[in-house]
């Protein structure tokens, strides 16, 4: 089973988030996961879904400030040991080039 999610966490300030994002994303070491971040936000993987919930509480609760915004999606795949990797390269596959754009 593997469980791939899109963690977005951030305080709710003016100015640069990058301190208590950075906060965020540390707090993530602690579990047994994977993760990539990006502009928008952290994908993360591990084994279940149980295991997510827990790295993204604890990236909620390192993140300073009066207000906190969080967002979740998890995509469960129970009948696969899919990664996300995967999923980019199906697209590549069928756009027959990488799926990036470099400015």
């Amino acid at each position: 089973m593997t469980a791939i999610a899109m963690l977005s966490v951030a305080p709710v300030i003016e100015g640069s988030m990058a301190e208590e994002v950075a906060k965020a994303v540390a707090a993530l070491d602690e579990f047994d996961v994977s993760y990539e971040t990006n502009p928008m936000g952290t994908v993360i993987e591990a084994d279940d879904a149980q295991t997510l919930f827990a790295a993204a509480a604890a990236a909620h609760d390192a993140v300073d400030g009066d207000r906190v915004s969080t967002v979740l999606k998890i995509d469960d795949k129970r009948a696969s040991d899919g990664i996300a990797a995967e999923k980019v390269d199906a697209v590549e596959e069928h756009l027959g080039r990488a799926a990036k754009r470099e400015r």
